[in-house]
């Protein structure tokens, strides 16, 4: 039978959530919901595709149109997320998938399409595995056993925390979670997204995410969005204070998230991406994970180049400079136009 593409609409969104769950490679990324996450906060035209064989799923693609006068017009799977590409039963559907998103490409007049893989795949499109990396580790049912398999100097850190009888509390506050977000990009010089985007994620996700809190007795000082799939635990977007570098509430969070995702089952800790090079990418090594190169592959238009937006380019280096000078205010207000081109 032939492969038949198909865009999802809202009726297929549970059948394509059971392909993603029931293939190996599938990923939290995948789910169909982030389209219209993706369209509700950012504006940008989401194109997912169904690939189907005799009325069976085969394959699935999220796809986003992200374009801006800033950064310019490409298709990315999936923006906002550390894994994407087409998800296939077979090497025929695959590439199926990957010829509909660069007939896409040409007809939106895009610079670029870009697949954001864990697994490298052979082919002609081109491939970046030099920037990022994603940290993945199992972890054990019990405390004892997991706290143990930290490094020493790490896990010093971690009974730091303790000791200055920090504590954690789990619920669903976005609003401290952007608060103490905010205050922590801003630091490190990156726009901040909109508090409206973490309130879509959260009624998006309600059946698979919380927000774990690190309080010094009434002050958050450390905060983290936490999403499920499978087994696995996601921490995503958080940070923490000046306070919560001083008092270990960094070390500590990460910790609370690990113990309550091993009481509720989850066997895999996903630390997320990271660029190579970069405090983060340290502090997730210190922990004891070790760096999986991420695959990125992109197919380009005639003379375009691969995007390159990250943080480590030298040419935002004065721009990062000064945005870590701007008050809290002004910066929580000029972020988000900004960030929802750089997906």
């Amino acid at each position: 039978m032939s492969i038949r593409l198909r865009p999802l609409d809202h009726a297929s969104e549970p059948t394509w959530d059971a392909f993603v769950a029931a293939m190996p490679g599938g990923t939290f990324f995948h789910r169909a919901v982030w389209s219209r996450v993706i369209e509700t906060a950012f504006g940008h035209r989401c194109h997912y595709t169904l690939a189907e064989q005799d009325g069976a799923i085969t394959g699935v693609l999220p796809l986003a149109h992200v374009s801006t006068a800033l950064f310019g017009n490409t298709l990315v799977s999936t923006p906002f997320c550390v894994y994407g590409g087409p998800l296939a039963a077979d090497r025929e559907t695959a590439t199926a998938l990957e010829a509909h998103a660069d007939t896409l490409r040409n007809k939106l007049g895009g610079s670029a399409v870009e697949l954001r893989e864990r697994q490298k795949v052979d082919g002609d499109w081109l491939v970046r595995s030099d920037l990022y990396v994603t940290f993945r580790k199992p972890i054990a049912r019990d405390d004892d056993s997991n706290m143990k398999a930290i490094p020493r100097k790490q896990r010093a850190m971690v009974r730091k925390g303790i000791q200055n009888r920090l504590v954690s509390v789990c619920n669903r506050d976005v609003a401290v979670l952007h608060r103490v977000y905010a205050e922590s990009v801003r630091n490190l010089g990156t726009p901040v997204y909109s508090r409206r985007y973490f309130s879509i994620l959260n009624e998006a996700f309600a059946d698979c995410s919380d927000v774990v809190s690190v309080m010094d007795g009434e002050q958050p000082i450390a905060s983290v969005l936490n999403f499920y799939f499978r087994d696995e635990v996601l921490p995503y977007y958080g940070g923490g204070t000046a306070q919560a570098r001083q008092r270990a509430g960094n070390d500590f969070m990460y910790w609370e998230v690990m113990r309550r995702a091993a009481a509720r089952g989850c066997r895999l800790f996903d630390f997320g991406r990271s660029k190579q090079g970069t405090g983060s990418y340290a502090f997730k090594h210190n922990w004891g994970f070790e760096p999986e190169p991420l695959h990125y592959r992109y197919h380009l238009a005639p003379g375009a180049t691969i995007p390159d937006h990250n943080p480590l380019n030298p040419k935002y280096r004065l721009f990062i400079a000064a945005w870590k000078r701007l008050p809290l205010a002004v910066a929580n207000l000029l972020g988000p136009p900004i960030v929802r081109g750089l997906g």
